[in-house]
């Protein structure tokens, strides 16, 4: 990613953002390291930045955050950043960076894009995976209140997400297309 200054910031949008690892990097779904990760990022929400889903791949996370200004979204992804690193770095018994660069956030302005992104991450390991449909456990949707159809029960235990508060990421959503399907497809094109 090129480091330019990151844009203005508008708290009513939540962003998709990517975190890739470097080469090298333990998979980052490996039952060593994913709970550790995990863990991080339940701990990196506040009141002014919030996790609200998320899914860990083999090499990468997808995330939808929000903030409420600019400031603290920057502050609360590189807390996240280096939280989930140090995470890892701990549960590898290895040092050095983790992330190959900065992360990369894309704006959600609209219900249809929001609700495409929701999918894109919750449905990501699909993708990657060439899994069947289902609920990827290395990710948040099994505590996820908009699918199509809930054929299993909510898990035990607290979330590693807080409930979104922008009006795109809590309602505004569901407005382009209703409820998700875990038969859905993640599209390249929403990335």
């Amino acid at each position: 990613m090129p480091h330019d200054t990151r844009p203005a910031h508008d708290p009513r949008h939540p962003c998709h953002v990517t975190l890739r690892a470097r080469p090298g990097i333990p998979n980052l779904r490996s039952r060593a390291i994913y709970p550790t990760v995990r863990k991080a990022l339940a701990a990196a929400s506040r009141d002014e930045f919030r996790v609200v889903h998320f899914c860990v791949q083999m090499d990468h996370m997808h995330l939808i955050v929000e903030g409420d200004s600019r400031e603290a979204l920057i502050r609360g992804l590189q807390g996240l950043a280096i939280r989930c690193a140090r995470a890892i770095n701990r549960a590898a018994r290895r040092k050095g960076s983790v992330w190959s660069d900065r992360y990369h956030s894309h704006v959600l302005t609209t219900p249809r894009e929001t609700r495409r992104a929701i999918a894109y991450v919750l449905l990501n390991f699909c993708k990657h995976l060439r899994a069947t449909p289902g609920i990827d456990p290395c990710s948040s949707a099994a505590w996820f209140d908009g699918w199509r159809h809930r054929p299993f029960p909510r898990p035990e235990g607290e979330p590693a997400t807080v409930s979104a508060r922008t009006w795109l990421a809590r309602t505004g959503w569901r407005r382009a297309g209703g409820p998700i399907s875990l038969s859905e497809t993640p599209c390249r094109a929403a990335a």
